[in-house]
């Protein structure tokens, strides 16, 4: 692997605080993925057993509705996707659709094992990195949400 691209890699959230040899554990062990634009990453409903690291390109988290998908969220360089489901183990709740050309690591569940196996404090690390940033998306999603609400009607009750 080129040092440059790794050092790059070496400054995204997702891998904050990790040694270079788990690192390069799990992107050695890492999928490029590309997508075509409007191509499908994974489909809400589906079973997770992977989540993406973006390195190229633009991708819409979105949900269906009887109305059409609802925008979430667009990720970008460097932002990493699909982890929910493996921390919760659920099947995917969003739609994850590229914009355009997009490339991707695909990170999954056995080299997130084998980190463990081999080294349980590195495993820790990115799975505390990971809730981080799904969490930090849920702050983003609450204040949109609160933005949008109307208030509720003022009741007076004497």
């Amino acid at each position: 692997m080129n040092q440059e691209y790794f050092h790059s890699l070496r400054r995204l959230a997702v891998f904050a605080g990790m040694s270079d040899h788990s690192l390069h554990m799990l992107v050695f062990n890492a999928q490029l993925i590309e997508r075509a634009p409007h191509a499908s990453f994974y489909e809400e409903g589906q079973q997770g057993d992977c989540f993406y690291v973006l390195l190229e390109g633009a991708v819409e988290l979105s949900l269906p509705s009887p109305r059409g998908n609802v925008l979430l969220t667009r990720m970008y360089e460097g932002d990493c996707f699909g982890e929910m489901s493996l921390l919760d183990l659920m099947p995917r709740s969003t739609n994850a659709t590229a914009i355009n050309d997009s490339f991707a690591l695909e990170i999954d569940r056995k080299s997130l094992h084998s980190l463990f196996n081999h080294d349980l404090e590195q495993y820790a690390i990115i799975m505390m990195n990971m809730g981080r940033e799904v969490s930090r998306r849920m702050r983003v999603t609450e204040k949109r949400v609160i933005e949008r609400a109307k208030p509720a009607p003022y009741i007076n009750m004497t």
